[in-house]
Formats: structure tokens, C-alpha cells, sequence
């Protein structure tokens, strides 16, 4: 398959979940986003267009902050970190934006991993 085919169908895939996913303040959207290297996540109000909280494979706090890889281990340390950033603010209760990537591998063990942390979704 070529490149633009499969920027195409990603960005396909993008707008038909951001069409039905949507963040309040009471249940914000966990958005994720994976590159090449690194792993971030935000918990976002969509009605205010905030950012509540977020963390990310550079965060300083990250106590394996150089070990941590964009792979599947890596999702599920940045999960539970995800769902501690998210307690701590105050948030339990979040809508799952996964952007234009497929829930499988690493897009469903950082999602287990919230959830195993304490997220509900």
C-alpha cells in the first residue's frame, strides 16, 4: 500500500472517530497520540477548548523517563501514568479518542492500562 493511501485512510479514520467523540467538563476526552518515538496523552474540555491534564513519555516527572519507548510496554507505563495524572486532577470518568489509530497493540494496552489504573470508559 502506498504512503498517501495510508495518510488517506488514517485521516478517514480520524474524522470518523472525532465525529462521535466529544469531551465535557464532567467526562473530558482522552486523547492519545503516537509518534515514531514518543507517546502523549491530554485530557481535554471540548466546550471550554482546555487542556485539564496531560502527560507524555518526556514528561519530567516520569520516573523511567529515558527507557520509555513508543511500543506496547511503553503504552502501558504511559497508561497508568495517564490515569494518575487524571485521579490527581480530579478526573475518573473520560471519552476515548484514539485519533486515527486502530484499537489494537499499543492503542489497547494503554487503554487497559488506564483503566486498570482507575480510569472509567
Amino acid at each position: 500500500m502506498r504512503v498517501e493511501e495510508k495518510q488517506r485512510r488514517a485521516t478517514l479514520r480520524h474524522y470518523r472517530v472525532r465525529k462521535k467523540v466529544h469531551g465535557t467538563p464532567e467526562r473530558p476526552r482522552m486523547s492519545v497520540c503516537f509518534t515514531n518515538k514518543h507517546i502523549y496523552v491530554q485530557f481535554i474540555d471540548d466546550e471550554r477548548g482546555v487542556t485539564l491534564a496531560a502527560t507524555s513519555t518526556r514528561d519530567k516527572e516520569l520516573p523511567e523517563r529515558g527507557k520509555v519507548k513508543a511500543n506496547v510496554a511503553g503504552a502501558v507505563i504511559i497508561g497508568k501514568r495517564a490515569a494518575e495524572v487524571a485521579l490527581k486532577a480530579g478526573i475518573t470518568k473520560v471519552v476515548f479518542d484514539r485519533g486515527s489509530n486502530k484499537y489494537h497493540g499499543k492503542v489497547k494496552a494503554l487503554a487497559d492500562a488506564a483503566r486498570e489504573a482507575g480510569l472509567k470508559f
